[in-house]
């Protein structure tokens, strides 16, 4: 049996070397509400084709593995209710049990792989949580990018998280981290941290070229390209700062852990921002599927 199901575009895509990007879906079902998502969903695709890429959004529907969606796919999974959000440790339950699941990034990258896809575009890559030195929090996200040769294109780690214990877990999985255009680390919704990033590139046709390199070596996993915010669509860090620190003294309060941890947060900082943090998420997500697609059509250049 096929364990991954090809959307008609992008079957076409493979045909005929067209570039490709895979996305996640988990922002469709877990990140905003019914029509938005729906909106937000196309419009990020529709950014992808109009660099010339095909865009491939990964999602588990009924036990089968899709990568790419029909538009009425899309309508149907951002209304579906009770999806399971997947990442390699249930993402063969979900299937084998003939479920409906949204993919994290580490279940797209599995996803991605299966399909022969190289590039991925996300929002944030999970990460190490504050205090994981006693909760032993960290994301499957990380190991993932040590695993699966897919170059993951985001906007740094999400902000909540601890970034620097973070980068040093990639350092120990062996990802490169590269930032595009700037030396600093960027910080998710804002464009600047006060961490240097370990490499630095400037244009898509380098980072595609580093990731051939990897394949030529037999090195295992991927690269994680972190893509800096557009300065007019970003929240400055300072203002940041202190609505992190007050979400995550409330999840604490409230006794919230493990998977509850994220969406949490997220929900805590859009409210105290007054909606600031999605309008940016949006924003940061579609610039990095763009650049997504610049490097996956270096790729096939």
């Amino acid at each position: 049996m096929s364990l991954i199901t090809l959307s008609p575009e992008v079957a076409e895509a493979k045909k005929n070397g067209t570039p490709i990007v895979a996305l996640e879906s988990t922002i469709i079902t877990h990140g905003m509400p019914y029509p938005q998502n729906l909106e937000v969903a196309r419009q990020v695709e529709n950014d992808i084709r109009e660099k010339g890429a095909v865009p491939a959004t990964m999602a588990v529907i009924n036990g089968t593995l899709h990568a790419g969606l029909t538009d009425e796919q899309l309508e149907a999974l951002a209304q579906a209710k009770d999806v399971a959000k997947v990442s390699r440790a249930d993402m063969a339950v979900i299937m084998a049990q003939g479920r409906t699941g949204a993919t994290t990034v580490a279940a797209t990258m599995i996803a991605a792989h299966l399909a022969g896809i190289s590039v991925f575009a996300t929002g944030g890559i999970g990460g190490v949580h504050k205090g994981a030195e006693e909760s032993f929090d960290i994301s499957a996200d990380l190991t993932e990018l040590g695993h699966t040769p897919v170059t993951v294109v985001a906007a740094g780690a999400k902000a909540i998280l601890d970034v620097p214990k973070t980068l040093e877990v990639l350092e120990t999985n062996g990802v490169p981290v590269i930032a595009y255009g700037q030396d600093s680390f960027p910080a998710f919704w804002s464009a600047q941290s006060d961490l240097t990033a370990p490499l630095r590139m400037d244009d898509a046709a380098a980072i595609a070229a580093a990731h051939k390199m990897r394949g030529a070596m037999g090195l295992p996993g991927g690269q994680l390209v972190a893509n800096p915010i557009p300065a007019a669509d970003e929240i400055p860090a300072e203002d940041l700062a202190p609505v992190i620190a007050q979400a995550t003294r409330e999840a604490e309060e409230q006794g919230v852990t493990g998977k509850g941890v994220t969406p949490f947060l997220l929900q805590r900082i859009f409210e105290l921002t007054e909606g600031r943090s999605l309008v940016a998420n949006i924003a940061l997500v579609r610039n990095n599927a763009r650049l997504a697609a610049d490097i996956a059509a270096a790729l096939v250049a």
